[in-house]
């Protein structure tokens, strides 16, 4: 018996398809039985044109088989099998696809497709096995005929026996080493769970015959273990059936079929697109957080299948990274089952979805936040800080799309408000969007810098999240409305005793001057408040980067001292301006104890922290002696 040798790129390539290819060696199932329910289709096909031919859904199915004992997994089905000359060009040489030349001869028709490929996914089954054997009988043909290969080294193919049309495949498992174990693929409870993971939805009935344990017959209570027939796989998606016959009890139970969180999904949406790019997805937004989301364990992603066949579990390149948060599957007919799906990323109609998907999951968004308020604030409360990294993220490329999802509380409405809400309420001389940050509603409420907008009767937006003032700075404006801090030096509009402010500032310098000396550059400057009512002291800021910034950029690992450009604003209406004029005059070392002490306080009320907490006691105890 003659061995034929592969040639020497497809001996190349079956090598690195046992040793790096793939990354999880059970996959080499899937395209075993992808392959199988390729050969029952092909009967069908040959069906519609053949009016000899009859095909009966029933009759065809794939079976598995496992025997432990002599390390034989077998893999059988009653397809359009193959000839001696199918079995040499279809396996002799490596990524030769049988279905893709049958499929160029015969377009798809009433919903079926070929799914596999004979070729580069039928040598996986080289990871697990030492040996495989393909014996196939083909429609029409008398003489069966067996294919055999212990790998890289050669085939051969002589005739055989065989009762019925199909192929049947049987692997010799390898034997366990040091490092791998290879018994999980002889394992009754280990098939079944790669069939429901990968293959679940393949039309054609996957059975086993799995132990069942049961009542003896005329006993009570005496059990023992049967062989029984079971149909491994569902066999129709959901994705597939009339979005009218289902329920939403339908959709909640896939969700947590699929195991897509303990949760119950805020929202699903059912798509189904048949154009340039045929897809069906069933995507879910969830109603809690993950626990692990805001951690570099978390993997987003869809589940992608090539018509009902799992190719990846999570493909992230189906989501934006604002929208990780997504649950869910995508089954296309257009996405080829072979190698090619370790480079999906490259893949144009893979990107064409992905596109088309962000769009329906903003819709939907809308769609919630307008008609759903309370839902969304729900969701919002969940997710809404990747909305605000997906604004900052990518220097900004996705913050139109993002803007009108955002929602932040409001000053005035005691509730989150979108910005929408926000500038519909605005009055018409109000330049700006207002805001404020702090790290609670509560300490923001108690800032200085917020008495002269709300005395204006302005709203003032509540930052409370570390993203939202960098998100905001990325945004700069919303409907033509800029965004202005209340911490800003210039507020936008005038004090009405602008005037009074500047004989203030000016018949004040020196010892505004002075102050300044004394703090030693810690402030860019020491002036007069015209923000400030009840309060003292506040400190504000001009440039770029704000108080808060500073203090979330010097909290980062990375730490680079970031400072923001910080000016200590004086209420020379309070009392504590006349006795700061006092000092002035009379006290220079009271001067800088005054003025070193209200520094401290304006930076308590910020919540920075003081350079020496022994100084300030010390210098409070020195007021009170």
């Amino acid at each position: 018996m003659e061995t034929k040798q592969f040639k020497a790129e497809s001996k190349r390539l079956l090598d690195m398809m046992i040793n790096s290819i793939y990354t999880h060696r059970e996959i080499f199932l899937r395209e075993l039985l992808s392959n199988a329910s390729d050969a029952i289709d092909k009967i069908y096909y040959k069906a519609l044109t053949d009016d000899s031919l009859t095909f009966d859904k029933d009759s065809y199915y794939i079976k598995v088989s496992a025997d432990k004992e002599n390390r034989i997994l077998k893999i059988l089905d009653t397809g359009i099998g193959m000839t001696k000359e199918e079995l040499e060009n279809n396996l002799g040489t490596i990524a030769k696809s049988g279905s893709l030349a049958f499929k160029s001869e015969n377009e798809a028709k009433d919903g079926f497709d070929i799914i596999g490929q004979f070729g580069v996914g039928f040598y996986s089954a080289f990871m697990v096995a030492d040996e495989v054997t393909v014996n196939s009988k083909a429609l029409g043909s008398d003489q069966a005929y067996k294919w055999e290969s212990k790998g890289a080294e050669g085939y051969t193919i002589v005739p055989s026996e065989k009762d019925s049309i199909g192929t049947e495949i049987t692997l010799k498992i390898k034997e366990n080493t040091e490092d791998d174990s290879y018994d999980e693929y002889l394992e009754e409870y280990r098939i079944k769970e790669i069939i429901k993971k990968y293959s679940d939805f393949i039309r054609y009935p996957i059975k086993m015959d799995v132990t069942e344990t049961k009542l003896k017959e005329g006993s009570d209570n005496d059990y023992e273990d049967v062989q029984a027939e079971q149909t491994i796989n569902s066999m129709v998606p959901l994705w597939r059936k009339n979005k009218k016959d289902l329920t939403k009890a339908d959709y909640d139970q896939f969700y947590a079929e699929k195991h897509y969180g303990f949760d119950k999904p805020i929202k699903h949406i059912h798509i189904s697109v048949d154009g340039a790019v045929r897809y069906n997805a069933i995507l879910y937004i969830p109603e809690k957080i993950p626990f692990d989301y805001y951690s570099q364990e978390f993997e987003k992603g869809l589940e992608l299948y090539s018509n009902g066949v799992l190719i990846m579990n999570k493909c992230a390149d189906l989501l934006p990274d604002y929208f990780s948060f997504v649950k869910g599957m995508v089954d296309s007919e257009d996405l080829s089952l072979n190698i090619s799906r370790e480079m999906l990323q490259h893949d144009r109609q893979l990107k064409l979805i992905a596109k088309n998907i962000a769009k329906k999951i903003k819709s939907e968004l809308v769609t919630i936040l307008k008609n759903e308020r309370e839902k969304y604030e729900e969701f919002y409360h969940s997710f809404g800080r990747q909305l605000k990294y997906g604004v900052y993220s990518d220097y900004g490329t996705h913050k139109e799309e993002l803007q009108d999802l955002l929602m932040f509380y409001s000053s005035t409405e005691k509730k989150m408000v979108t910005l929408d809400d926000y500038v519909s309420r605005m009055p018409e001389e109000q330049r700006y969007i207002y805001y404020a940050t702090g790290e609670s509603t509560e300490r923001i409420d108690k800032l200085p810098q917020t008495e002269l907008v709300a005395d204006k009767g302005y709203e003032i937006l509540y930052f409370t999240e570390e993203i939202d003032e960098f998100a905001i700075k990325m945004l700069m404006t919303y409907k033509e409305k800029e965004f202005k801090s209340v911490s800003s030096g210039d507020l936008g509009f005038e004090a009405d005793d602008n005037q009074n402010t500047a004989t203030e500032e000016k018949e004040n310098q020196e010892l505004f001057d002075a102050m300044n000396n004394i703090l030693n550059d810690k402030v860019k400057a020491v002036r007069v408040s015209k923000r400030l009512k009840s309060h003292p002291v506040c400190l504000t800021t001009e440039g770029e980067v704000s108080i808060e910034m500073e203090k979330i950029l010097n909290a980062m690992p990375n730490n680079q001292n970031i400072k923001a450009d910080k000016v200590l604003e004086i209420n020379v209406q309070h009392g504590v301006f006349e006795s700061l004029k006092d000092a002035f005059e009379k006290d220079q070392e009271k001067l800088a104890l005054y003025t070193t002490l209200l520094y401290n306080q304006a930076l308590l009320i910020e919540g920075l922290p003081i350079e020496d907490p022994v100084e300030f006691t010390n210098d409070i105890c020195k007021i009170m002696i």
